[in-house]
């Protein structure tokens, strides 16, 4: 059970990297090459629609990382398993002060709406989201280390 666990985990967080990964440095560099029209509809709806599930990914994956570490805990795994959910938590977080804020106002323009600015704004978000990735990258790969 322990094993179907481990390997559960670590697919439900490898798969969010992978999502949270290509967002940064697949679609978001795709819709910055459309007319800025098709960008901006493009972004809003990746983030009504990706803003209603990752808080949903992004807890789901803690929790499941603290069953895990509860179900080993005093092993010598149990401080890397920690370490991972730690990340996961500044990642949470980061989110919730950085990046949801700019998410919840891009994901309601149009192209008759949108302020002035909401390129830089795009721009600022991916900034965050660049450290974001880098943090859960970094606990995924924790995770793996406590795996093997």
């Amino acid at each position: 059970m322990l094993d179907a666990l481990e390997v559960f985990t670590t697919v439900v967080l490898g798969v969010m990297v992978g999502v949270e990964f290509s967002v940064a440095f697949v679609m978001n560099r795709i819709f910055s090459g459309l007319p800025d029209d098709a960008n901006q509809q493009a972004r809003s709806h990746g983030g009504r629609m990706l803003g209603a599930l990752m808080p949903f990914w992004y807890f789901g994956s803690l929790v499941l990382i603290a069953i895990w570490a509860a179900a080993t805990w005093g092993d010598g795994d149990t401080g890397l398993l920690v370490t991972a959910g730690a990340l996961l938590v500044v990642s949470i977080v980061m989110s919730i002060l950085l990046l949801v804020p700019i998410n919840n106002r891009g994901k309601t323009w149009t192209a008759e709406t949108r302020p002035a600015d909401w390129k830089e704004q795009m721009s600022r978000w991916d900034r965050y989201h660049y450290v974001r990735v880098a943090v859960i990258v970094a606990a995924f790969a924790v995770l793996v280390t406590a795996l093997v």
